[in-house]
């Protein structure tokens, strides 16, 4: 089961600035990014609801022209909810309530529901408007993929599998996503990132992922001396396959199971490998263990 929260805040944390600039322009250049501290574990209560919930990313930052500081609050949305709204109204109120700080709210809807959804919540009285509060909202399955693959920005690049598309496009889409990755030449660690976010919700079968590890490496040049720095989880397995049906067709049984094993070697030493750059980069362990496949408690013991 996709953990969807934790996507998101590891996504919005390690690109806060390239996801303002790419969906809030006008917002973005209000901000001071020199001055931005994300602020952990924060938890709302809801008494009457009954509900207590852990804030996915919250940001305290400047606004350029002010000395005041304001709290950027992201909530990641993966399923319909009535009284969603609602709800980001009372995280507001609570953040409000806690640091006396003008908050920015921003929803991102992820789910496939395409009736309009609300961007606002009160109430009002005869001859009274008590309460009109607003949020920011982005609902990425109304807007289209190919809008964005000749942007520039890691946060597009991420995003496209979570926009809308149909059955028949997902090899292009993931395509796209690769000579985009290729413009990007990002860290390791970061490609990584983007590159299991982009694979969560792109999910495709070992044929679908053969065809675009083959196309791949006629359009980009893949392959051989080419290849690229970054591993995402087609060009991992393609690697294996590929060698392992080399070794089928050629070599005697002996020898077979010898390469076989430092394959296997060497595939657990690049995990090692991946999981140190994402520590370094400090990055969520959840999420290390997911892309390495790694036990989450030899991670915690290569953190100390």
């Amino acid at each position: 089961m996709t953990d969807h929260d934790a996507l998101y805040k590891e996504l919005l944390r390690n690109f806060f600035r390239e996801f303002m600039e790419l969906f809030f322009p006008e917002t973005a250049e209000q901000i001071n990014f020199a001055s931005v501290e994300f602020l952990s574990e924060e938890v709302v209560v809801d008494i009457a609801g009954g509900t207590k919930k852990r804030l996915d990313v919250l940001v305290k930052t400047r606004l350029k022209q002010e000395q005041a500081f304001i709290l950027v609050h992201q909530e990641p949305q993966a399923y319909y909810q009535e009284e969603f709204p609602e709800r980001m109204f009372i995280y507001t109120a609570r953040l409000y309530e806690k640091y006396r700080l003008r908050v920015l709210p921003i929803a991102i809807i992820s789910h496939k529901r395409q009736i309009p959804e609300p961007d606002t919540f009160g109430w009002e009285l005869p001859h009274l408007e008590v309460l009109r509060f607003r949020y920011h909202r982005l609902h990425l399955r109304k807007l289209n993929w190919r809008d964005f693959v000749h942007s520039g920005n890691p946060v597009a690049a991420a995003l496209l599998s979570s926009m809308g598309y149909n059955e028949e496009e997902k090899i292009r889409l993931k395509l796209e996503f690769i000579g985009m990755m290729t413009r990007l030449q990002l860290d390791p660690a970061r490609m990584e990132l983007l590159a299991v976010f982009f694979d969560a919700y792109l999910p495709l079968t070992e044929e679908q992922e053969q065809q675009v590890w083959h196309e791949a490496k006629q359009i980009y040049s893949l392959g051989g001396t080419e290849v690229m720095e970054w591993k995402t989880h087609f060009e991992r397995y393609a690697m294996e396959k590929g060698l392992k049906e080399g070794i089928e067709r050629g070599l005697e049984q002996g020898i077979e199971k010898g390469i076989e094993k430092g394959i296997e070697q060497g595939i657990e030493k690049g995990k090692l490998e991946v999981a140190r750059q994402m520590i370094a980069e400090r990055l969520e362990p959840q999420l290390i263990a997911k892309v390495t496949g790694l036990p989450l408690e030899e991670i915690n013991r290569m953190r100390q």
